[in-house]
């Protein structure tokens, strides 16, 4: 049986402008034959090729030392002295925050190690509340650099409902050009020296007011405090938001503040602990036909989303459900067309579908690359997905004749299995396989 509670990680990023590759990089990876899960997000100086190079081996080196038994802030400090320094403005060539989440599989605990380095500092939340917690600081002087260099590293517990966002520089300075130093506007002229507004001469207003809109005319960032403020306010509208559109919101704010054309790549991720979206994906024929009631029993009830794959099985559910297999006038591209049954989510042709499935899932193929098919309805619908069954029937099909379709039938439970290690190793979902 799954579990009620889902460790959800998701990030979102948009390439400063006029870049086709990005500066920042964010790795997820899960320790094969663990529950240990590191995210790394590492900010490259500069932008561009250069840049990505650079936050790469940073955040691959993470990842690796991450999974050791070192410690996380020990593993942070040999990073740093291998970084090198860049000898013009004597700053390390990359940034980075690294989190290392270690969970039980019932997930009666989830516990994170947190090691942030020069990234504007991380934000966590407990519902729409958000929470301060300690920090040991580390100072490191390398040689050419010309400041201490400090590493902050914290653990803690995290529990249903609560949220860890950490983000590059280019979401907290978003708004002020690179180079540019942010200035807070004041909200009135100032007098100094004691003096009362009366004793002040109009010379001297009217300098203070000049200065006033001077200071106005300079860029101000967005800065870590509202983006605080404004997670807070959409948790708060939107409290089971998931990671993937909440680490979109907070980009497109970000955007926004840069007037839609970002001056510095912007990107951040989000770990969540929250109730599980579910997919139930059944194929083939049950073995006993005394089976199929139950099987209609199972789509029916099921909380999630329903798709159903073959022309046989969709005769079994709807017969089961006492509906009718309609027609799907949506585009199919090159594969057989989509089928509709009322209350269910989406029925697809079986193998032919499935197989082209698991093809650009291990392919990680982007789904604006995909053409507008049944295999790209079944990977949208998975990819919004936390936890994924399979039920697999395993009754041959009786109503094929042509051996090149038996074939293909014939490879339906290592197809299914290839969905399965695609959708558990490269999209970190949960899945489960029933063979009915």
């Amino acid at each position: 049986m799954m579990n009620d509670i889902c460790i959800d990680i998701d990030y979102s990023q948009i390439y400063k402008h006029g870049q086709n590759i990005g500066g920042d990089v964010f790795l997820l990876d899960r320790d094969k034959g663990s529950n240990i899960i590191t995210a790394t997000l590492s900010d490259g100086l500069g932008s561009g090729v250069k840049a990505n190079v650079l936050a790469s081996i940073t955040s691959h080196m993470a990842n690796k030392m991450s999974f050791s038994p070192m410690d996380l802030g020990h593993s942070a400090a040999i990073i740093m002295d291998t970084l090198p320094v860049d000898k013009d403005k004597g700053i390390s060539y990359s940034t980075f925050t690294i989190a290392r989440i270690v969970f039980a599989s019932d997930k009666s605990f989830i516990d994170v190690e947190l090691v942030e380095y020069d990234n504007p500092e991380s934000l966590r939340f407990r519902g729409s509340e958000p929470i301060e917690w300690e920090k040991t600081k580390t100072r490191l002087h390398r040689k050419a650099a010309v400041k201490d260099e400090v590493i902050y590293a914290s653990s803690f517990n995290m529990e249903l409902g609560d949220r860890l966002i950490f983000f590059s520089d280019g979401i907290a300075q978003a708004g002020v050009s690179l180079g540019e130093i942010p200035v807070n506007r004041p909200s009135r002229p100032q007098y100094y020296g004691g003096a009362s507004k009366e004793s002040v001469s109009s010379n001297a207003v009217a300098a203070a007011v000049a200065a006033a809109a001077a200071e106005a005319e300079k860029p101000k960032e967005w800065g870590v405090d509202n983006v605080r403020e404004f997670v807070a306010k959409l948790l708060e509208e939107r409290p089971d938001i998931d990671s993937r559109a909440l680490s979109r919101a907070i980009v497109s704010e970000a955007y926004k503040h840069d007037n839609y054309k970002s001056n510095d790549d912007i990107t951040c991720a989000v770990v969540a602990i929250r109730r599980p979206k579910r997919t139930l994906i059944v194929t083939g024929a049950p073995r006993n036909k005394s089976s199929d009631k139950r099987l209609g029993e199972i789509v029916a009830n099921y909380e999630g989303n329903t798709i159903v794959c073959g022309g046989t099985t969709a005769k079994i559910i709807a017969r089961e459900l006492g509906k009718d297999v309609k027609a799907d006038r949506s585009p199919s591209g090159n594969l057989p067309p989509a089928a509709i049954i009322e209350g269910v989510t989406l029925t697809t042709e079986g193998m032919l579908t499935l197989t082209e499935v698991a093809e650009r899932l291990d392919n990680k193929t982007l789904l604006k690359n995909m053409p507008e098919d049944a295999a790209k309805r079944i990977i949208s619908i998975l990819r919004e997905s936390d936890q994924i069954e399979f039920i697999v029937g395993t009754k041959i099909n009786d109503e094929t004749d042509d051996p090149t379709t038996a074939a293909k039938i014939g490879v339906r439970f290592p197809v299914v299995d290839k969905i399965s290690t695609a959708l558990e190793h490269k999209y970190f979902k949960e899945v489960e396989i029933m063979y009915y």
